[in-house]
């Protein structure tokens, strides 16, 4: 079988490659993937079993996300350096230090107090769909929910939720041409929310207030805070991280239900269903595809020798469909349990800091959406991003009975 897991165009029209990653995962699940020069990134170990990927993931010493980053694209030195400040591209300890400041702004009591009010937006985006001619599922929904929840936590005024969605727009889908003319504008909308996260610290350092960014600028019981540009790149982070994973679940779990309308009817039959359909829909959309991990030493995965520096990715859409931990994974089944997905991360140092409230948001949306738009029917293809990275859907169109 030939093997390209990086071609985005692929990805664009059909998402993920399963026929080759479950190929791989049964004749090689370490496998050495020819690097292109043309397009700039070099050969690499394809990790595509559900095992390895956990094993990777909970060894930070001995795979890192620091060394050449955690993305899968190539860069020079300099830009990796300033990269190395955002904690998806830091190792233990300096991304211990750093998430557990994050995590003040992340308990498990601040989550749930969003519940009614995650609630009330889902309520309000159906009111506001309802007055509509033409409805997109992508627009309407799966967007804004999470951007309204972003705007909450950082105590943004709601009307900026627009901006957010153009500015992570530009930096994920820098290769997709509706989202990107040139490579710059991905840049050039980081630089934007640089200057929005230093207005927004500002701002809070002056009135300080209940939300997210007021605990990471003010210091902790020991003194410990944020510093500027560590602040200004944990708000990147949270504007793509916090709004893709969210936002592509939900679509690509609404494409799901539209594929599979059996599940659909179980699910407006039994609301109470929405929480094992929350985990089958991060399972089944595995909304972030790779993450990239360097070797520290010369070390072996699955019995295969791998050298230091060697370039390894792990695929979570591969390990989210592993035939030796999931009966059946190529069903989409709402009440699967248990269900020992993936898709925010394989454990360690960089399990997903927004698993929680993301679950959250994808549980309220669909209950919702199955108490109050049952008959909630597809009307046009959906239309996919062109991203190897994110499982990305861009359009969506839906009517609404």
């Amino acid at each position: 079988m030939d093997i390209d897991l990086v071609d985005q165009d692929f990805y664009w029209q059909h998402g993920a490659p399963h026929d080759q990653l479950a190929w791989l995962r049964a004749n090689a699940p370490v496998y050495w993937h020819k690097g292109d020069e043309e397009r700039g990134w070099p050969g690499f170990w394809a990790v595509t079993k559900h095992a390895d990927v956990v094993h990777i993931s909970r060894r930070s010493d001995l795979f890192s996300s620091s060394r050449k980053l955690a993305l899968f694209n190539e860069m020079p030195e300099d830009q990796r350096a300033l990269q190395r400040m955002m904690m998806l591209n830091q190792d233990p300890p300096e991304h211990t230090r750093r998430r557990s400041l994050v995590n003040r702004g992340f308990t498990p009591r601040m989550i749930g107090a969003l519940e009614q009010h995650i609630r009330d937006i889902c309520h309000q985006l159906v009111d506001e769909a309802k007055g509509r001619e033409s409805v997109d599922f992508v627009r309407d929904f799966a967007a804004p929910l999470p951007l309204y929840v972003i705007c909450e936590l950082l105590g943004a005024p709601v009307e900026d939720r627009d901006k957010l969605f153009n500015w992570s727009n530009q930096m994920i889908g820098a290769e997709d041409p509706d989202y990107a003319a040139d490579p710059t504008e991905g840049q050039n909308a980081a630089m934007e929310v640089y200057a929005y996260a230093n207005m927004l610290a500002a701002e809070r350092r002056r009135q300080p207030r209940e939300d997210i960014a007021t605990k990471l600028i003010l210091p902790d019981s020991a003194g410990e805070t944020l510093t500027e540009e560590e602040f200004d790149l944990f708000v990147l982070l949270l504007v793509v991280a916090g709004n893709e994973t969210t936002r592509n679940a939900a679509s690509g779990g609404m494409l799901a239900f539209f594929e599979n309308p059996g599940q659909w009817r179980r699910l407006v039959a039994d609301r109470s269903l929405a929480p094992t359909a929350a985990d089958e829909i991060v399972r089944w959309v595995s909304p972030v595809n790779l993450f990239r991990r360097t070797a520290t030493t010369d070390t072996t995965i699955r019995g295969q020798e791998v050298k230091e520096d060697d370039k390894i990715v792990v695929f979570y859409s591969s390990a989210n469909r592993d035939e030796d931990v999931f009966a059946d994974p190529y069903t989409f089944d709402i009440g699967r349990d248990p269900n020992p997905q993936i898709g925010f991360g394989g454990g360690g140092a960089h399990f997903c800091l927004g698993n929680h409230l993301a679950k959250l948001e994808l549980r309220v949306l669909f209950e919702v959406l199955a108490e109050r738009l049952p008959n909630l029917a597809q009307a046009g293809p959906a239309r996919r991003l062109r991203s190897n990275f994110i499982n990305g859907i861009k359009e969506l169109p839906v009517t609404i009975s």
